[in-house]
Formats: structure tokens, C-alpha cells, sequence
């Protein structure tokens, strides 16, 4: 197995003045909170152009920016990306320069990732996302065989992590590591294993008689929620990291998509009772099962606990699938955003990566939960699904 290196790009101190930036960043948290209707941030762009512009348009508009004309702009990012990228943002209405800087080493393509991180924090006071990681599968025909793959958030730079030319599910990462859990039928069972990618290490973590499949990672990284039919059906077990103290969570006809809620205290995951698909959740040491609340959203399965712990984005099957979103707590009705599949939530609990058909193959996208906006992803070679946003 190749050794994977992913390179860091290392930057220095931002020279940022944020002045009247908390009174900014309470303005936008307050427009937050309607799913699908928040207005985009609107931002100028003048003097990039190729990668550097196509990089920091993608960046900035799955986070809740909309690229408009100087005149209608709150906020103007001038530079230049030639041998490198340096530029301003100035706030306009405030009269005020928030950021001006240049960026070295790495390639453009990271130098932009850097600097639409830094306007993302200078505007709204959060990290930005421009330099995390997914993990997904890829299948060359679109059905059958597959490998993992790691890449950018938005596609870029794809690297095969497997050689197993098998069926290949569910790429689920360990919080904070380069370290991947996933199901593969490479020893002709769907087995879940463990899989770093900084040495290449492999190692089964399940590979009972039957289906071992869909590893989702606690928190802190001490345990695996999965789902397991060695009982007679399928359903949610979890286990230590190495695959120990396995335990069963759940009893019902069929089981599956468990994910962690994050602190650590529950695992949602999607069922079927009496007949009707239902997402419900049970607290990790076992306990019991709770129903949510999914009216107007019908068969849904999938789900994504966002990691901020208020929101919870699933898949529902309405005819066509539909990535839907809903608050944690069971306050309000889910919201139907966009058509897709398989939602994984980014660090900074606003945005998420899914699949989405094309034709024939899937392909993967970037949603803005709060706007709507989306942006499709550089496409790997064949069909690409089922993402998984690295914590």
C-alpha cells in the first residue's frame, strides 16, 4: 500500500484588524438560523484570475458569500495570484482594510485555500474550510468495483488510498488523525478495517459471518459505532477502536448509517418499524431507543450530526433522494435544501458534501446549509460517493 503524504502548506500570522468584528459576527449568527433562506455575505473579486479566482469563488461561496458587482459588495477582496497570492479585504461600509497579506510555499491552488480561510475568519469570526479533507469511493463504471479516495474539500487533488478492486463502502474518518475506517470486499465478506494513511498500515477491525459494515468513529476516537448482522439481522453494535468489547445497541428488522451525536453521548442512525423507515438515536453505552421527529420528509436514512451538535442532515427518499436538514433538539420540521445523497457535515457546521446523480454516475457537491448555494467537485475518475468530511 503507497505511503500517503498530504502536504501542509505553513503560513505565517495574519495581519488582520478586527475591530467591531464581534458586533459583525452576531450579525451573521443572526441570520443563521432559517435553513435555505439566509442572504449570501456579498463580496467583489478583482484581479485574480484562473486557479486563484476559481479556488477562492468555491471556497467562499459554500461558506455563505455571493460574488457581486463592487457597487452592491459589503466587503472587497483585490490582489493578485501571479507567482503567488497576495490581497486585501477591505470593508466597505466600515471604510476599513480587514486583511492584507501575502502567501508562500505550497501551490497556488493551497496559498488560496489560506487566504479565503483568513477572509472566512475576518469576516465572520470562524474557521474556515478551505484546507480540510474528504474521504469517498469511487467506482470506474458507476456500479461494482471501487477503491477509497482522499481528497481536497473540493476535489482537488485525489489520491487512490486503496488497491482492492472490490466493492469499497462507507469511508469514515478518525477525529483528528489521517486515518480512515471503511467496508470492503476485498476478502469476498464486507468487512470494516482500519487503514492509516501517513504508513499504510491495514488491519480488520470486523469480519463476522455476514455484514460488517457502515464504521462511524466516536469523538475522542476511543470507539466505533457500526452496524453488524452476526445476530440474525442488521443492527447497531459498537466496539472499542480495535475492534474489542463488542456490544449491541439496538434489536429492530433492519439497522443501518449510525453516527455520533458530538459529545459523544448518543448514536443516531436510521430504522425500520412496522413497516416505515425512521431515524432515531440511543445513548452509546445502550439505553433506550428514541424516535425523531421527521414529518414532511418521508424514508429517511443517512444521517450527519453536525459537529457544532445542532443540526442533523440526512437523506430522504421522496420519489427522487433529497438532502434534508433538521435541528438536533427536534424544534422544528426538517428542511428539503437540495437533491442528493449521503450529507457529511464540515467542521464548521454550515456546510456539507454529498452525492449527486449525473446522468449515470454520482458525482460530489458542496452545500451551503444556510443559503442553499452549492458547488459541484472536481470529479475523480467513474461515479464518486458516499463522503465523509475530515473532523
Amino acid at each position: 500500500m503507497k505511503k500517503i503524504i498530504i502536504s501542509l502548506l505553513t503560513i505565517g500570522l495574519a495581519s488582520i484588524a478586527l475591530r467591531g468584528a464581534r458586533a459583525q459576527e452576531i450579525q451573521i449568527e443572526n441570520t443563521i438560523n432559517v435553513l435555505g433562506q439566509t442572504k449570501p455575505i456579498p463580496i467583489a473579486l478583482s484581479g485574480f484570475t484562473g486557479e486563484g479566482a476559481e479556488v477562492l469563488k468555491f471556497d467562499l461561496t459554500v461558506q455563505g458569500f455571493s460574488f457581486v458587482t463592487p457597487d452592491a459588495a459589503q466587503y472587497l477582496v483585490s490582489g493578485s495570484d501571479v507567482g503567488g497570492i497576495s490581497g486585501s479585504l477591505t470593508d466597505k461600509f466600515a471604510k476599513r482594510v480587514l486583511l492584507s497579506r501575502s502567501y508562500n510555499g505550497a501551490s497556488l491552488r493551497r496559498q488560496a485555500h489560506a487566504f479565503a480561510n483568513d477572509i472566512v475568519e475576518a469576516v465572520t469570526g470562524k474557521k474556515g474550510i478551505g484546507q480540510t479533507k474528504i474521504a469517498f469511493k469511487s467506482q470506474p463504471s458507476g456500479y461494482g468495483a471501487g477503491e477509497i479516495y482522499v481528497s481536497d474539500f473540493d476535489g482537488a487533488n485525489a489520491q487512490r488510498i486503496t488497491t482492492d478492486n472490490a466493492i469499497v463502502a462507507k469511508p469514515a474518518w478518525v477525529p483528528g488523525r489521517l486515518a480512515l475506517y471503511y467496508t470492503s470486499y476485498a476478502l469476498d465478506n464486507p468487512d470494516i478495517f482500519y487503514h492509516s494513511l501517513t504508513t499504510g498500515q491495514r488491519r480488520k477491525i470486523a469480519a463476522y459471518s455476514g455484514l460488517n459494515t457502515s464504521a462511524a468513529v466516536s469523538p475522542d476516537g476511543a470507539k466505533i459505532a457500526m452496524v453488524l448482522s452476526k445476530s440474525g439481522s442488521a443492527n447497531i453494535w459498537v466496539c472499542s477502536a480495535e475492534g474489542t468489547n463488542v456490544k449491541q445497541l439496538t434489536y429492530g428488522v433492519q439497522d443501518s448509517s449510525p453516527c455520533w451525536s458530538p459529545d459523544g453521548q448518543w448514536i443516531c442512525f436510521a430504522t425500520e418499524r412496522n413497516g416505515r423507515r425512521r431515524l432515531a438515536k440511543v445513548p452509546a453505552g445502550g439505553g433506550t431507543v428514541q424516535y425523531l421527529n421527521t414529518t414532511g420528509a418521508a424514508n429517511p436514512t443517512e444521517p450527519d450530526w453536525s459537529p457544532d451538535g445542532k443540526w442533523i442532515a440526512f437523506t430522504s427518499q421522496m420519489g427522487d433522494f433529497d438532502i434534508c436538514v433538521m435541528p438536533a433538539d427536534g424544534g422544528a420540521s426538517p428542511s428539503v435544501l437540495v437533491g442528493g445523497q449521503n450529507p457529511s457535515w464540515a467542521p464548521n457546521s454550515r456546510t456539507v458534501v454529498f452525492n449527486r446523480s449525473m446522468g449515470y454516475r454520482q458525482i460530489l457537491s458542496v452545500l451551503d446549509v444556510f443559503t442553499k448555494q452549492s458547488k459541484d467537485c472536481a470529479r475523480a475518475t467513474g461515479s464518486s460517493s458516499q463522503p465523509a468530511w475530515a473532523k
